[in-house]
């Protein structure tokens, strides 16, 4: 297991890694750059770099770990890629569908594909479905995850690259919205974040600000108009206690 330095979850599992640019959100991807650093390093699971590979070898790897634990799948890629088989995909799904002590979080840029296939898998209650919707171009992406029959559906408005004034949240379970952060940052509007947590209250959907972003995101913090945003899905919340 992995223990994860990102703030809405504990730990990650790579199944897949590397990936390919489909949007504006994927222009300065952390995970190419972490990928081409451990390449550098000779990390023998990046001899490949950002190019998308399958580890065969990871795909039971939950089943080892028996603290319950929240888990973000594929950090280092998209599960949804056109590349990765639909046989892959779905062994991921038994893994995630065998290991119910587990909260597993996914997240795609690529809906028409998790649209195409949501219906070949198993979509167990510690399944966390999610889009990243970075601007008003990709706000297809949300109709197409609320299709999805998980229990739990979320956005990552991360990086936040405009304004997204008319979040269609019906049937949404969560919304994360942070900044870019790294050496050519683009920079956050906070009104653009205000405005998705004041949307968020009137719909009555739990509101996670995770960073302002920046060249140096640990200066420049998380909070927003002096408070942190922390908020998660009560459901997943009580199927996560339950199983500790």
């Amino acid at each position: 297991m992995k223990y994860s330095s990102i703030e809405w979850t504990e730990a990650t599992w790579n199944p897949v890694t590397g990936c390919t640019k489909v949007s504006q959100g994927c222009k300065n991807c952390y995970a190419e750059r972490m990928a081409k650093r451990l390449q550098k390093m000779g990390v023998l699971r990046y001899t490949k770099g950002f190019q998308l590979t399958l580890h065969e070898d990871l795909l039971e790897l939950p089943k080892r770990w028996k603290r319950p634990t929240v888990l973000f799948v594929n950090s280092m890629s998209d599960l949804f890629h056109e590349k990765v088989p639909l046989e892959f995909i779905q062994r991921v799904f038994q893994t995630m569908n065998e290991c119910p002590q587990h909260i597993f979080q996914v997240l795609t840029k690529r809906s028409q594909r998790l649209h195409e296939v949501a219906h070949a898998l198993q979509w167990t209650p510690n399944i966390w479905m999610g889009v990243s919707v970075e601007n008003e171009k990709v706000l297809f992406r949300i109709k197409e995850l609320c299709d999805v029959p998980a229990h739990i559906r979320f956005l990552s408005c991360e990086p936040l690259l405009g304004s997204l004034c008319n979040l269609p949240l019906n049937g949404i379970h969560w919304v994360i919205v942070g900044g870019e952060s790294g050496p050519r940052a683009r920079p956050m509007n906070a009104e653009w974040a205000r405005d998705i947590r004041d949307q968020c209250r009137q719909a009555d959907v739990p509101f996670f600000f995770k960073q302002w972003g920046g060249v140096r995101k640990d200066l420049s913090g998380r909070i927003l108009d002096g408070k942190t945003y922390d908020d998660m899905p009560q459901i997943a919340h009580s199927l996560h206690h339950s199983n500790s």
